[in-house]
């Protein structure tokens, strides 16, 4: 069962790869449906909390860089500009739904310490309270784990905002349909797995590595994600986000990616 259509406060995390092209220019038509679809759900009276990437990527694209910086302190800079590319682009298009958004901007140090954790969740209570979508991301200027690929990275992140904000649901948008039982990128008969209730050595294992094909993709951080959302109590739903109508389905319980649903 997965009683998706009960769940009220969602934290909704976009990848890169659903908010830009490969050039790191925005993917206009796609953002354009994703906040009309997440207004709508927004309007239903869904709490909704947005974990974003793709800073570094527009802010690439806004230079005109021919690929993203591979320096770290480019990176930073990059990051810097495409931050604020990203918010006025959110800010923009949710204005013409009515719906106001708040961007936050976490480190892992701020994660890590108690009082700083608290002043979040009630910024992120008020926030919900007073009808405003927060959007966050990790601050790339100045937590630079992610920018070089060692800690920190924006699958976890979400998972942690939704721990901390007390959601109901973690979904996952990104470039990958769902969880197969092999890399479907040189397996053409790997099955999708459409329910996950316990991470096991098989569920890590198909997830693949930083080098396998899966891993590349993203997918072992989002098992990483899925358990400690399920340390959390929460669901989780990976799926991909380059059809956002599809959001509608997820929340009307049809069968739409991998759901990571645990025994509580």
């Amino acid at each position: 069962m997965r009683n998706i259509s009960k769940k009220k406060r969602i934290v909704i995390k976009l990848g890169t790869s659903t908010l830009a092209h490969k050039t790191g220019r925005l993917n206009i038509r796609r953002m354009t449906n994703l906040v009309r679809v997440i207004s709508d759900l927004h309007n239903s009276g869904r709490e909704i909390i947005i974990v974003s990437s793709g800073a570094v990527g527009l802010g690439a694209g806004k230079l005109g860089l021919p690929e993203k910086p591979r320096d770290t302190r480019t990176k930073q800079a990059v990051a810097a500009i495409g931050q604020c590319e990203l918010m006025h682009v959110y800010d923009d298009m949710f204005a013409k739904y009515s719906v106001t958004v708040a961007q936050i901007l976490l480190t892992k140090a701020i994660i890590s310490n108690p009082s700083h954790c608290e002043n979040f969740k009630n910024t992120v209570e008020q926030l919900v309270a007073m009808g405003v979508i927060p959007i966050i991301n990790e601050n790339d200027t100045i937590a630079i784990d992610e920018l070089e690929l060692e800690i920190g990275e924006n699958d976890s992140l979400s998972a942690l905002v939704a721990q901390l904000s007390g959601a109901d649901l973690l979904l996952i948008l990104s470039d990958i349909d769902c969880l197969y039982d092999d890399d479907p990128h040189t397996n053409p008969d790997a099955k999708p797995i459409r329910v996950v209730k316990e991470i096991t050595q098989k569920i890590e294992s198909v997830a693949g590595g930083a080098g396998s094909g899966l891993g590349t993709g993203g997918m072992s951080t989002k098992i990483n994600a899925a358990r400690i959302a399920a340390d959390a109590g929460i669901d989780m739903v990976i799926m991909n986000g380059r059809d956002p109508e599809l959001l509608y389905d997820v929340f009307e319980d049809k069968e739409i990616g991998t759901i990571f649903e645990f025994m509580r």
